[in-house]
């Protein structure tokens, strides 16, 4: 499928450049997609299968509209309103007339006589209630939303063809919060309120600041930063010293993307309100839940339809003001319910939210368009893709029953076990018609994805002549008897012996620390050889556990194992551990790689407690650092959605 891709681009100052930036970085790669950020000198809509349209409420947006009028595809609706758009087209380029015969299309006789009786002669000024979409919904194929309310507006407005509703994306990198604290001057643990974005009367700048005004009068050391461009009609400076807010207000003006995350992220609570609204949705709103921040919004349009556990929403009328004030004091005074609340917001951003699946939900409904499908059933085969089964747990005693004394294995295993444990809960079950690899096999837990977990065919591989295989027999000491091939090759630098697509599921257990070179090689060779939709489990030690944060303060070495291995008397060498890894990072080598993160978590290698590490979350407790994602081992779980997205990331290679 061909795809024309009508939107602007940063550096425009834009939230849906930003937007739309996101989508087309992870879009799929079945999808050929042609991007245009401006006016094309020529444009053959043939060469194409359908056309996408960002229409936002602006100027950067003129020639998407007029492409999305000429050449009909499927627009993105960012809000329900274009009237400040389509005024620009007409009013700003002195087309009255224009504009006056675009609101009679978009509304009728009546308002076509408003217009034409005091705009035309600029007695009033445009009736920005006018919504102004009916001209190009009528043009177009289809629509993509982000609301329930803006869909519903759509088809107030006549509009009879398919709809998606597709959230809109989170961006969840995480951001250096002390550092940017350090810019304002402020210690870590004093309350920062940030009002982002373009400041705009009608985002209840004046509320939010009489409602701080008496948050200060509790909390004096309280802070607000406001971040963006003020509006002419919003006398900003006048306000803050009428209430007397000098000392506690900071505003910072227009700032670039990286200095606007970079305050977001130092900020505890972030106000995100507004009043009126024509359903529209935001990308600072959405930049905060995935940040995992405390986030206050108006309990009107789009923002009503967010989770109640991930925000707290204010109402608009005769009790905001107070409403605002006690939500304020709640999360200035309360950093554990703060944090619980920005916690349940990135967990629910990174869901729900993930460029990964708004692309993939953009190229299902786009598929149907183009096929003349239903496209609610694309969507909803969308969000319902790598759901599977769960398995019975497989219990410590049954791994070990596989393992023998006189090797050391059995002392392994026993040392090892709440690990094996949950690796073996993570991977997801198969049938006689699934195959299963296990990377770097010991035996350890292979039989158990046979007996325990149905698949129908279990193979191993470890370092070795490329070429070789070795078939290994095992039995328990319960008379079990499990036999599988082991292939020998070098992970980093040979093509996996097996076909394209052959793998339901790949186990990467306790091996990607070990590597040296070149660990998206495997990466790659690992999606080549899973199915559309096969799980890939992995685990590996985590370099941001509480106990490297301890160690690493004390003045030792965070890695797990960094020690060299002594040769034995072979003089052969056991590899070692190469680097170990965070867990945003096994997150980011995931969706590099091609893959939908489906599990994330940390745990222990051993059921035990860590009294010794307390003082460690004492200290992320007072800076107000995640605690999330300390455990010693990183279990993650993903799904295979696309080919290699980038094959040598920044993060990883030199």
């Amino acid at each position: 499928m061909r795809v024309a891709f009508f939107s602007p681009l940063p550096p425009a100052k834009s939230g849906i450049a930003d937007y739309s930036a996101a989508v087309l970085e992870h879009l799929n790669k079945s999808i050929e997609v042609e991007t245009f950020a401006s006016k094309p000198a020529a444009f053959d809509p043939s060469r194409y299968d359908v056309c996408v349209y960002q229409l936002g409420n602006n100027p950067y947006h003129d020639f998407v509209y007029e492409a999305a009028m000429e050449h009909p595809g499927v627009v993105v609706m960012h809000e329900a309103n274009l009237h400040h758009l389509v005024a620009d087209l007409t009013i700003n380029r002195n087309d009255w007339d224009g504009y006056v015969r675009e609101v009679g299309r978009n509304h009728g006789p009546e308002a076509e006589e408003y217009a034409e009786r005091y705009v035309r002669t600029r007695q009033r000024a445009p009736d920005y209630s006018l919504a102004m979409m009916r001209t190009v919904l009528a043009r177009s194929r289809g629509a993509i939303v982000h609301s329930d309310v803006v869909a519903a507006e759509l088809r107030a407005q006549g509009f009879e063809g398919p709809i998606a509703r597709i959230l809109h994306g989170a961006w969840t990198a995480p951001v250096d919060r002390m550092s940017y604290r350090a810019r304002l001057g402020l210690q870590e643990r004093t309350p920062l309120i940030g009002v982002f974005g373009f400041l705009k009367p009608y985002k209840r700048i004046a509320e939010s600041l009489r409602a701080f005004r008496r948050l200060v009068r509790a909390v004096p050391d309280a802070r607000m930063i406001l971040v963006g461009e003020a509006h002419p009609e919003l006398p900003l400076q006048s306000l803050i010293a009428s209430m007397n807010l000098q000392l506690n207000v900071r505003h910072l003006d227009f700032v670039p993307l990286e200095d606007f995350s970079g305050y977001l992220g130092a900020s505890d609570i972030v106000l995100n309100l507004r009043y009126p609204t024509v359903g529209e949705s935001s990308g600072t709103l959405q930049r905060a839940l995935g940040m995992g921040k405390a986030v206050i919004v108006s309990d009107v349009g789009s923002f009503r339809e967010l989770p109640d556990d991930v925000c707290l929403k204010a109402p608009v009328g005769p009790t905001e003001e107070e409403h605002l004030f006690e939500y304020l004091n709640l999360l200035a005074t309360r950093p554990s319910v703060r944090s619980a609340l920005g916690d349940r917001a990135r967990a629910w951003a990174e869901q729900e939210c993930s460029w990964n699946v708004a692309a993939q939900r953009y190229t299902e409904f786009l598929e149907a368009v183009v096929e003349g499908r239903e496209p609610a059933k694309a969507v909803a085969a969308a969000a319902q893709a790598g759901s599977s089964p769960v398995a019975s747990p497989v219990g410590g005693d049954y791994i070990a029953s596989w393992a023998s004394a006189e090797d050391g294995s059995r002392s392994y295993v026993e040392t090892h076990r709440t690990r094996l444990e949950r690796t073996l809960a993570l991977t997801p079950p198969g049938g006689p018609e699934d195959r299963i690899l296990e990377m770097g096999a010991y035996l350890q837990i292979t039989p158990a994805l046979k007996t325990r977990l149905g698949y129908g065919e279990v193979r191993g591989c470890y370092y070795g002549p490329p070429g070789q295989t070795n078939h290994r027999r095992v039995t328990s000491e319960n008379g079990e008897d499990f036999q599988c091939d082991v292939d020998l090759f070098d992970a980093e630098k040979d093509r996996f012996p097996y076909e394209d697509g052959y793998f339901s599921t790949v186990l990467c257990c306790e091996l990607i620390e070990h590597l040296p070179s070149d660990p998206m090689h495997m990466m790659g060779e690992i999606n080549r050889v899973l199915k559309p939709g096969g799980a890939l489990v992995l685990t590996t030690p985590n370099i941001a556990s509480a106990r490297a944060v301890s160690a690493i303060l004390q003045g030792f070495h965070p890695m797990l194992f960094p020690a060299y291995i002594r040769p034995n008397q072979e003089g052969e060498t056991e590899a070692r551990h190469n680097r170990e890894y965070s867990p945003r990072e096994i997150k980011d080598l995931l969706e590099n790689s091609g893959f939908e993160v489906a599990a994330l978590e940390t745990g222990p290698f051993r059921e035990e407690l860590k009294p010794e590490h307390a003082w460690v979350e004492h200290l992320l407790d007072r800076y107000i650092l995640p605690k999330e994602h300390r455990g010693d081992g990183i279990y993650a779980v993903g799904r295979k959605r696309r080919g290699v997205r980038d094959r040598y990331p920044s993060w990883l290679y030199s």
